[in-house]
Order: C-alpha cells, then sequence, then structure tokens
C-alpha cells in the first residue's frame, strides 16, 4: 500500500509541474478517451454512441480479461448509461473460462468546463459470472468511482480515479458467504505527441477483500504501472477508430507480473 500511495504521488508531482495553458473548445476532442486502465471524466456526447473492447493477458498468474463496453449519451452529455460484458479466463487448481459478472452504469457530467472535467459513476455489478468457477461472486455488487480528468497543457492532460465497490453476501467457490469491500486509486498522464497519437503512462492500485473457505475474508492487493500509446484513424462518415496497446508491469505486490493490454475503440453518430 505504502509503494502504491507513494508511486501516485510522484504521478501527481510529475503532472502538475508542467504548465496550464488555456486551450481553445474546439481542441478538447483530441483529448478524450485516451486512457486505459484509468476512466476518464468525458461523457458521451449528444448523438454519439462508443463501442469499446479490451484485452489483458498477465504472464505470471496465466489469466486473461476480454471486456466489451457500450456507452450512450442519455439523450445528451450531462447523463450517461453503459454497460460492461466480461470474459474472464482464470488459473488455478483448475482453469476456467466464461462471463464474469456484467456491469450496468450511470455516469453524471458533473463539471465539464475549461480545463477540467468530472463525472462519477455508479455500477451495478449483477451476479452472471459462475462462482463455483471463480467468474464471479453469485451477489448484486455495488460500486462507486470518480474520475477527474485536468487539461495541463494543450499536448499534456491527466486523468484520476478513487472509488470503493462494495459486495454484501459475495461467495467464494464453495459457497461460504461475507460482505466484502474493495478500493481502486489511479492516475494518468498523457502526451499528445500530434492530434490523433498519443502516449501514456498509468499507475492503478486496486484491493479487494476475498472470501474464504471458511466464511473468513483475506485481502489482496495489486499495483500496475502500465506505459501504451493508441492513435485514431478518423473517417468522413464521422466513424472513428481507435486502437491501442499498453504493457502493464507489476509493482510491490504484483512484483515480477507482467502482461499486454490491448485497446480498440469504435465511436459514431447513432444516426
Amino acid at each position: 500500500m505504502e509503494k502504491a500511495v507513494f508511486a501516485v504521488m510522484v504521478l501527481c508531482l510529475s503532472v502538475f509541474s508542467f504548465s496550464w495553458t488555456p486551450v481553445s473548445a474546439e481542441e478538447t476532442k483530441k483529448i478524450q478517451d485516451n486512457s486505459f486502465l484509468i476512466e476518464e471524466a468525458y461523457n458521451q456526447e449528444p448523438g454519439v454512441i462508443q463501442h469499446i473492447q479490451t484485452f489483458q493477458y498477465y504472464k505470471k498468474s496465466k489469466t486473461w480479461v476480454y471486456t466489451f463496453t457500450q456507452e450512450w449519451p442519455v439523450p445528451k452529455q450531462t447523463h450517461q448509461l453503459s454497460y460492461t460484458i466480461p470474459v474472464l479466463h482464470v488459473h488455478g487448481d483448475t482453469s476456467e473460462t466464461g462471463i464474469g459478472d456484467i456491469m450496468l452504469n450511470y455516469r453524471y457530467q458533473l463539471v465539464l468546463k475549461d480545463r477540467l472535467a468530472v463525472a462519477p459513476r455508479f455500477s451495478l455489478i449483477l451476479p452472471t459470472g459462475d462462482y463455483k468457477k471463480g467468474l464471479g461472486t453469485d451477489a448484486l455488487g455495488y460500486q462507486v468511482n470518480l474520475p477527474v480528468s485536468v487539461e495541463l497543457s494543450d499536448k499534456w492532460v491527466s486523468h484520476w480515479n478513487a472509488g470503493v465497490t462494495y459486495t454484501p453476501n459475495s461467495k467464494e467457490s464453495g459457497g461460504a458467504k461475507a460482505d466484502t469491500f474493495g478500493y481502486n486509486l489511479g492516475g494518468s498522464l498523457i502526451w499528445l505527441a500530434s492530434e490523433n497519437f498519443n502516449i501514456l503512462t498509468e499507475a492503478v492500485w486496486n484491493s479487494a477483500q476475498i472470501v474464504q473457505s471458511d466464511g473468513t475474508k483475506k485481502k489482496g492487493e495489486s499495483f500496475f504501472i502500465n506505459p501504451g500509446m493508441r492513435f485514431a484513424v478518423n473517417h468522413k462518415s464521422g466513424l472513428q477508430v481507435v486502437p491501442g496497446i499498453g504493457f502493464p508491469i507489476g509493482i510491490g505486490s504484483s512484483n515480477r507480473e507482467y502482461g499486454v493490454f490491448l485497446y480498440l475503440s469504435f465511436e459514431h453518430p447513432l444516426f
């Protein structure tokens, strides 16, 4: 935990060492949707829908996660609805693959002015994953996350997250139950090398309680630095295609773990 907090503080200091230069409204679009493990604070614009696919693979644990997310403005940018469907591969005594717990998300655009955006999110985590295979909790969960995005200059932008997850009566694979909490912190720094090409670094810390076979709880932590890049391909129809790649590197409790993160987004007018 101490190493995670220290690393996030270092990232904070590096971010705020850059000068804050005002930019015009026309430039705002180029800084949006350019983080991977960190959630940006920009809701979908009116009449625009986004489809996001991610794939994460970790070498040491031999696990992978694929997610599909679809985001909708309802009907304008102030309110956004989305859902996330995960497909998991977990490796333990046996290897299991299947759909995990689906998330239904609502996000409110609290602030979107000048260089600052704030968009708190509330999510329901549905018990769709098979808990007997380690793919879910067999319980309805709740998550709150606070994304904050800051435009530092015409070449630098940063995103920040803090959140908590609560799952009452979460089950382990044998059926033992307990109420569990999880916490997440993270930040990212993105260099806008050009209007359609970004280089980024993210720092993400997660802590979660894990139910044991006797009903007790054990705390698990992870901390990753994720350097990466992404670029956008814009079409005259209004379709924007954004592929990206990152390379998560474990630190502290995640030491010696590493992997690859793949990202593919399609954003286009609804009609």
